[in-house]
């Protein structure tokens, strides 16, 4: 792999325990410079891990991790060098105000007292903060001081940042606002590596996407390749529901899966297999030759909940895990 094709990150086989808990089970991760790669899995899938793993907070226990091109273990202070990091917990000092935070930052990362209060100025006036820079923190609002968080984290203008569940808790307006953060950065060319609840969130900002259960990356792929992979979700809402076993009979002979009733919704519905087209014309004449009278047909495309819901539910189906960690 030549210098301009390496990952920014990486990780390769990484093994983390805690105790009896096997936090991660040889994780592979390999995200492309200046891209955005979403780290999704439930609640302790070890995503967080898998963080603080990159920003040298954890060393591995087996396998191997870089960062901008720095191994984490052997050259951990290049690997501060080159990283931003926000939590999940806001890191600002509430006693002070937004800019005496970031100037304190600065001065953290030896920027020196003035270039540190210029860097200050300019982030705040980046990320719309300016008005808001010399009132008390503890007078923002949770979106505002999340924000401020994140901009912190820019201080040494890093080429990794590492955002852990940014926008939990946050209303609709401020995460869209932490959205719009980090698509500019993005754009400007910094890797961020964003671990997320909100599948929505993923689904908008992120390149590719890696999928974490039970310590290992149990899917790879961009949004849309992962939503293509798990095909269409096919529904039929009755107006009789006496018809609703024949309906499940059509939309099963033509899609090939198993089509569910609910019965109080009058409703059948089934996902098709991958790449199985499903027509609406071929679908209303089919029902019509049987007599059924539909309400409404739709057919909908997968969302990345769908993709998360349908993934972790297989896996869930093997070897019980060990233990489960952040």
């Amino acid at each position: 792999m030549s210098d301009t094709a390496r990952a920014a990150i990486e990780m390769a086989g990484v093994e983390k325990r805690f105790g009896a808990t096997e936090a991660l089970r040889g994780l592979d991760l390999a995200v492309p410079a200046g891209t955005v790669c979403g780290l999704l899995g439930p609640n302790g899938a070890g995503k967080t891990t898998a963080v603080r793993v990159l920003a040298t907070l954890a060393a591995p226990d087996r396998g191997t991790a870089r960062v901008a091109g720095h191994d984490v273990v052997r050259e951990a202070e290049d690997v501060r060098r080159a990283i931003g990091l926000a939590g999940q917990h806001a890191a600002v000092d509430e006693g002070i105000t937004g800019r005496d935070n970031l100037h304190l930052f600065g001065r953290l990362h030896n920027l020196g007292a003035r270039r540190a209060r210029e860097r200050a100025d300019e982030l705040l006036t980046r990320f719309g903060l300016a008005d808001a820079a010399d009132r008390l923190v503890r007078t923002y609002s949770g979106g505002m001081r999340r924000r401020l968080d994140l901009v912190a984290s820019l201080v040494t203008s890093p080429p990794v940042l590492f955002l852990d569940e940014p926008t939990t808790g946050l209303d609709p307006r401020s995460r869209q606002a932490i959205w719009d953060t980090v698509r500019e950065l993005a754009g400007g060319g910094t890797t961020v590596l964003l671990t997320t609840q909100y599948l929505e969130e993923a689904d908008r900002l992120a390149d590719d996407i890696v999928v974490v259960d039970r310590g290992a990356a149990i899917a790879t792929g961009p949004p849309a390749g992962l939503k293509a992979a798990i095909g269409s979700q096919v529904s039929v809402t009755l107006a009789d529901p006496g018809q609703l076993a024949a309906t499940a009979v059509v939309l099963s002979s033509l899609t090939g899966g198993d089509a569910q009733v609910d019965v109080a919704e009058r409703t059948v519905t089934v996902l098709t297999a991958p790449g199985v087209p499903v027509l609406l014309p071929s679908l209303v004449r089919e029902l019509d030759g049987m007599a059924v009278t539909a309400r409404d047909v739709a057919v909908r495309e997968p969302s990345l909940d769908d993709v998360f819901l349908a993934l972790t539910r297989e896996h869930a189906d093997g070897p019980a895990a060990e233990g489960r960690a952040a």
